[in-house]
């Protein structure tokens, strides 16, 4: 209510003003040829208030009812109500300036105020000028509505994406911790001297997970430094059994990668990897560029339909798209006893 009131304080000097303005203009107009203030008075007055019903109907009624809701046929039809309301409202003021103020002798009548088509078009341009107005402004403002909703809509999908790139990263703490712990409960039962070493670099990898991977980004080689982590606590429990190959070339220290993003594979690898003759073998090469990140792993594998279908690397490809839309490139393939993984990603630097 109180919006309300307030706007109708706003328009209504405004208002007031430009009905002011367009009395004056007829006045003005109209007294070209005539010597007779009291007739201009009332003929531009009877001029203005018919100019002013018929905008209002025009700007309050017949565009936003009709013509905005796209009910074209009816407002055809009451805009041809309006104009024969104008023909006759016009025809009345003729009929009114030649009744009281000329005797009925309609000679002595000014040129102009005599003629119904000039009235006409005078009275017809400000109706124009005003539902003109009207409809730029209605324009401007399903602009500025459709841009609001636009952003809106925007930032309701961002806050998606973002709740659904967290739901997937949770996804990945347990199924990681799931195969670590299962590492460490191995050699708590054999009673080894490795278990200490084992659970601090347990440790350093859950305050990885716990608190650097909300972080949008993390250092590569921090990284680096948990997968090497990872694959000594493996290393710890296949002990001569496996065999593994991290080759690492970095173009620049500080270049920056999504947490978790590598991690996965290399688990991925050690879970579904199988031991051919005995052995366990993973390749695993990292390369940069200044613009790329090229990350390689194969491992041994029996099971290669089995190793495609791991939650971890259905997560990462629904991260890889939801980070890098279609500039991240992944292709996973099997060969005979061999599971490959490749991808490469736009780099993030520091």
């Amino acid at each position: 209510m109180r919006k309300i009131i307030t706007s109708f304080l706003y328009k209504t000097p405004l208002h007031l003003l430009f009905w002011g303005v367009v009395w004056l203009f007829f006045y003005l107009f109209f007294s070209s040829g005539s010597n007779n203030p009291q007739f201009l008075f009332w003929f531009t007055t009877i001029l203005s208030a018919i100019s002013i019903i018929a905008s209002y109907v025009f700007n309050y009624k017949l565009i936003p009812n009709y013509l905005i809701t796209k009910k074209y046929w009816l407002f055809l039809l009451y805009t041809i109500y309006t104009v024969i309301f104008t023909l006759f409202g016009v025809l009345i003021t003729v009929v009114f300036g030649f009744v009281f103020f000329f005797n009925l002798e309609f000679k002595t009548m000014p040129a102009l105020t005599k003629s119904s088509s000039v009235i006409l078009v005078c009275v017809f341009f400000i109706i124009a000028l005003t539902s003109g107005f009207k409809i730029l402004k209605y324009n401007y403002k399903s602009v500025e509505e459709k841009k609001n909703l636009e952003n809106k809509f925007l930032q309701t999908q961002l806050q998606l994406k973002e709740q659904e790139l967290k739901f997937l990263k949770m996804q990945i703490h347990p199924h990681f911790l799931f195969n670590t712990l299962n590492t460490l409960y191995g050699f708590a039962l054999k009673k080894s001297e490795e278990a200490p070493e084992m659970i601090l670099k347990l440790s350093n990898l859950l305050d990885y997970i716990l608190y650097q991977v909300d972080k949008p980004s993390v250092l590569l080689k921090n990284e680096i430094q948990h997968i090497d982590d990872y694959i000594s606590l493996e290393k710890m429990r296949f002990q001569e059994s496996l065999q593994v190959n991290f080759n690492k070339t970095l173009f620049d220290n500080t270049t920056q990668t999504p947490p978790m993003l590598l991690l996965p594979f290399v688990e991925n690898a050690f879970k579904h990897g199988t031991q051919i003759n005995g052995i366990l073998n993973i390749d695993i090469n990292l390369k940069t560029t200044e613009d790329y990140l090229f990350f390689n792993i194969k491992n041994t594998s029996k099971k290669n339909k089995e190793s495609a279908k791991g939650i971890g690397l259905e997560n990462i490809k629904k991260r890889l798209e939801m980070l890098y839309n279609n500039q991240s490139e992944l292709s996973i393939s099997s060969e005979e006893n061999l599971f490959i993984v490749n991808l490469k990603i736009p780099l993030k630097d520091g």
